[in-house]
C-alpha cells in the first residue's frame, strides 16, 4: 500500500535509479490483493503468470539503461469489458465466462506500448449495466471504505481496486456515469473523457453512442498521465475524433484565477443529501479563495435526462447484444430442439436479470408503432440536453456540482428497486448524453463515506477540467484519505 501511495514521479525516479524493480512493484500488487481481495472482491481474473513474465522483461530493459516513460512498470487493472489478448474477458456475464480474445483493445495496446503491467481483469456490473456492482454474475465487489456498502458501478471493481491500493491505476468505462459514480463512492479520481477522444475499439459495446473508456486514479496528476497514454485517433473506431492531443500535464498549474464556474441549480436541488450539498458548497468556497468566480445556472432539461438515457441506452443495448446468440461465440445451450430454441435458451441461461430487463425495454422502444413515440422522442430530448450545456458554456469555463446525490448505499438496499437505482445516476447521465468530459474528485466525507465533486468541461477541453480539479486537490487533503481495510 505504501508503494502505491507514492507520487507517480517519485515511483518513476525509484525505478530509473534502480532503487526499485518492476518485479517488486508487481509482487507488491499481488501481495496487497492476497491481503484484501477476500474482503473487496475487485477482481474476476488475475494475470499472475503473464504479469510476472512481463515484469521480468521490463526489469531487463531497466538494466540495459535509458530513460523510460512515466507509466513504465506500473501495475494496472483493466475492466472486464475491455478485451485483452489471451486473458479472459467475461463482461461479468456467464455468457462470456470462457471467452479468451484473440486481439487487444486499442487502449490495451496503448498501455502495453507505455509498458505498464496488466495485473488482472476487474469486476463490473454485467455488460456494464448497473450502478452498484451487484449485477455481476460472479460476485459483488465491496466498497473498501466500508465493505457493507456498494463501490458503485458499473466500474465498481476498477474503483475499488485503486481505493484499496491493489493497483496503481485502472481503466473503466463510462456510459451514464460508470467511471465517475464509483470514483465518488470510493474516494478516488475518475475521468470520463469527451466522447470520441479515446478509442472504443475492443470495448464490448453496451450503448455505442455513450460508451467511453477512461482512467481511475488516486490523484489528478496520475489521471492526466494515463489519459495522455490512451487518448488519440484510431481508424479502427468509426466514432474516434481526429483531434490534436495536447500535453495534459502542462495544464496542471494550480492556477484557477479568473476561472468562471457555473453551478447548475438542478444539481443541488431535491433529492441531494444535505451533507453532499454542504461538501460541494465548501468546495466552491475553496475555488473562491483561489480567485475563481461562480454563479448559479439553470439546466432546464435535466429532469428528463434519466428517462431519455434509459430509452436510448436500452435501445442500443438491445441492438448490440443481439450478437450474443449462442452461435458464434460465448455460451451455447446444450441439445437445443431447433435454432429458435438455441437462441432462447442460450440467452435465457447466459444473461442476468438486469441485462434481460434492458434488452426488453430497448426492444419495445424500437418496435414498430413505438419507435417514434419513445426512441425518436428521446433523441430529440437528448438534443435539448446538449443545448443546455452549449448555452452554459457560452458563459462558463466549467460546471461544478456533486457527482452523486448521496454517498454509497448498503449492499442489497436498492437491488429490488430498479427505478431508485437508476436515479443514482441523475447527475452523471446528462454529461454522457451531451458527450462532454467530466471528472469526479474527492471533496469530503459524509457519515464516514466519500463524497465526489463533479467538474464538467467543454468538448475536448480536458485540460481545463484537469486544471480545475488539480487546483482544488492542491489546496485540500481529501485525496490523501485512505480506507482502513
Amino acid at each position: 500500500m505504501a508503494l502505491f501511495d507514492l507520487r507517480l514521479q517519485d515511483l518513476h525516479n525509484q525505478l530509473n535509479n534502480k532503487e526499485l524493480s518492476v518485479s517488486e512493484l508487481t509482487e507488491a500488487s499481488y501481495q496487497r490483493i492476497a491481503q484484501t481481495d477476500s474482503a473487496v472482491q475487485a477482481f474476476i481474473t488475475l494475470n499472475e503468470e503473464g504479469a510476472r513474465k512481463q515484469a521480468a522483461q521490463l526489469d531487463k530493459q531497466l538494466q540495459e539503461g535509458g530513460e523510460r516513460g512515466l507509466l513504465f512498470g506500473l501495475p494496472a487493472g483493466i475492466k472486464d469489458n475491455i478485451v485483452t489478448e489471451g486473458l479472459t474477458t467475461t463482461c461479468a456475464s456467464q455468457f462470456l465466462r470462457n471467452y479468451d480474445p484473440i486481439y487487444d483493445a486499442t487502449v490495451t495496446k496503448k498501455l502495453k506500448a507505455a509498458q505498464t503491467v496488466t495485473i488482472g481483469k476487474l469486476n463490473m456490473d454485467e455488460f456494464a449495466m448497473g450502478g452498484s456492482n451487484e449485477n455481476s454474475s460472479f460476485h459483488t465487489t465491496r466498497n473498501p471504505w466500508n465493505t457493507e456498502y456498494v463501490p458503485g458501478g458499473s466500474s465498481g471493481g476498477s474503483a475499488a481496486s485503486v481505493a484499496a491500493g491493489q493497483v496503481y491505476f485502472s481503466l473503466g468505462s463510462d456510459t451514464g456515469g460508470s467511471i465517475r459514480q464509483p470514483a465518488a463512492y470510493c474516494g478516488i479520481v475518475g475521468l470520463k473523457p469527451t466522447y470520441g477522444l479515446v478509442s472504443r475499439f475492443g470495448l464490448v459495446a453496451f450503448a455505442s453512442s455513450l460508451d467511453q473508456i477512461g482512467p481511475l486514479t488516486k490523484n489528478v496528476e496520475d489521471s492526466a498521465y494515463v489519459l495522455q497514454a490512451i487518448a488519440g485517433y484510431d481508424s479502427m473506431d468509426s466514432t474516434s475524433a481526429n483531434v490534436e492531443i495536447p500535453d495534459y500535464t502542462s495544464a496542471l498549474t494550480g492556477d484557477v484565477k479568473g476561472l468562471r464556474i457555473g453551478v447548475p441549480k438542478e444539481y443541488l436541488g431535491q433529492g441531494i443529501d444535505p451533507k453532499v450539498k454542504e461538501a460541494v458548497l465548501a468546495a466552491l468556497r475553496v475555488y473562491e479563495s483561489l480567485g475563481a468566480t461562480w454563479e448559479e445556472v439553470s439546466m432546464p432539461h435535466t429532469e428528463y435526462a434519466v428517462a431519455t438515457y434509459y430509452l436510448l441506452a436500452s435501445s442500443e443495448a438491445s441492438s448490440n447484444l443481439a450478437r450474443f446468440d449462442g452461435v458464434r461465440y460465448g455460451m451455447r445451450a446444450d441439445n437445443p430442439d431447433n435454432l429458435i430454441d438455441l437462441y432462447r435458451r442460450s440467452r435465457s441461461e447466459g444473461f442476468g436479470p438486469e441485462v434481460k430487463r434492458r434488452i426488453m425495454l430497448g426492444t419495445y422502444a424500437l418496435s414498430s408503432g413505438y419507435y417514434d413515440a419513445y426512441y425518436l422522442k428521446a433523441q430529440k430530448v437528448r438534443t435539448l440536453i446538449k443545448r443546455d450545456f452549449d448555452q452554459a458554456f457560452e458563459k462558463f469555463d466549467v460546471l461544478i456540482g456533486p457527482t452523486a446525490p448521496t454517498p454509497a448505499f448498503r449492499i442489497g438496499e436498492q437491488v429490488g428497486d430498479p427505478l431508485t437505482m437508476y436515479l443514482n445516476d441523475i447527475l452523471t447521465i446528462p454529461v454522457s448524453l451531451a458527450g462532454v468530459p467530466a471528472v469526479s474528485i474527492p471533496c469530503g466525507l459524509a457519515d464516514g463515506l466519500p463524497v465526489g465533486l463533479q467538474i464538467i468541461g467543454k468538448s475536448f477541453d480536458e485540460s481545463t477540467v484537469l486544471r480545475a480539479a488539480h487546483a482544488f486537490e492542491q489546496h485540500t487533503d481529501f485525496h490523501k484519505a485512505r480506507p482502513q481495510l
